[in-house]
């Protein structure tokens, strides 16, 4: 296997274990601060944590489409390109959801001065 090879066999995986990896670590943070709050019996505002792990969903799905990308442009075949093309196409609605989503409760953080 030359360098080429390994380069386009591993990077797309690596952009699937970032994305991973942030998505995780943003459910992670969610649920800790979440608890933490309800164990305290703390008045909190779930906007942020909301915010905080909607936008770690957004990047993380951003790295999952590079991966799809860049495996998809080195084997192009059309069934490749088919199972590609609805994969972005619906990884691209949710995360248009959620941004909007995340700018509403950005919003909503604001408003509330937190």
């Amino acid at each position: 296997m030359n360098w080429y090879e390994l380069i386009i066999t591993w990077v797309p995986i690596a952009f699937s274990v970032v994305g991973s990896i942030i998505i995780i670590y943003g459910g992670i943070l969610a649920t800790i601060k979440t608890l933490v709050s309800e164990i305290r019996r703390k008045h909190f505002y779930y906007a942020e944590i909301r915010f905080n792990f909607t936008s770690k969903i957004a990047l993380g799905l951003e790295f999952f489409i590079a991966g799809d990308l860049i495996k998809t442009i080195t084997e192009p075949t059309f069934s490749q390109i088919t199972t590609l093309a609805v994969i972005v196409g619906i990884r691209t609605v949710i995360g248009y959801f959620m941004d909007k989503e995340s700018k509403e409760l950005k919003k909503e953080i604001q408003k509330n001065g937190l």
